[in-house]
């Protein structure tokens, strides 16, 4: 089923099918037997893909982030202006994130390993958007702008954002988006 590190043909297919159940379903009360059923495919075939519905539930989450970051990355035109490129990376961000439901956010919360990925892609992303808001303005604003845009992404992650304003976590990235643009649109003091 693997060569080099790499899922192939029927585990990637499965794959694809697991991504998609845990982003609608969530991933706690999902059991290996109802997965196989529901993929018609056996447990072994699974524990093919991972020793364990741990390791799957890890494996899936990683997977999921590491395709949406490459999607991110690509939806960013290295020719179009900064703010531009910033309008895109947000909401690519939030595109990717629009499949996810709270339920899938949720569990990520309660499984340390599997929320340790999105906190760590967070983060990345966090340190992304403060490069092209540097990039935009340089300068002690656009720093200041950057910083700001952090925080609010490590409060999306965390959720308080969700908690604070009902808004789910891609459409908070868009408005992160807006406000970000609309700060470096502002006159400065």
């Amino acid at each position: 089923m693997q060569e080099g590190g790499e899922v192939t043909g029927r585990a990637a297919d499965l794959r694809d099918a697991l991504i998609d159940i845990v982003l609608t379903e969530g991933f706690a009360d999902l059991q290996m037997s109802d997965l196989a059923a529901r993929l018609s495919c056996s447990k072994s075939t699974l524990y093919a893909i991972a020793p364990s519905k741990e390791q799957l539930i890890v494996s899936i989450v990683r997977t999921f982030f590491r395709r949406a970051t490459e999607r991110v990355e690509a939806a960013v035109d290295p020719a179009a202006s900064a703010n531009d490129r910033i309008h895109a990376y947000l909401t690519a961000v939030a595109t990717e994130l629009a499949p996810a439901s709270a339920r899938f956010f949720a569990d990520l919360e309660r499984f340390a390993p599997a929320g340790d990925i999105y906190r760590q892609n967070t983060q990345l992303a966090a340190a992304r958007v403060q490069e092209l808001v540097v990039e935009a303005a340089p300068g002690t604003d656009a720093a200041f702008l950057a910083a700001v845009a952090r925080l609010v992404m490590e409060s999306i992650h965390r959720g308080d954002v969700s908690r604070a304003t009902g808004l789910d976590d891609s459409a908070a990235y868009r408005s992160l988006a807006d406000l970000v643009l609309a700060g470096l649109s502002a006159p400065t003091t």
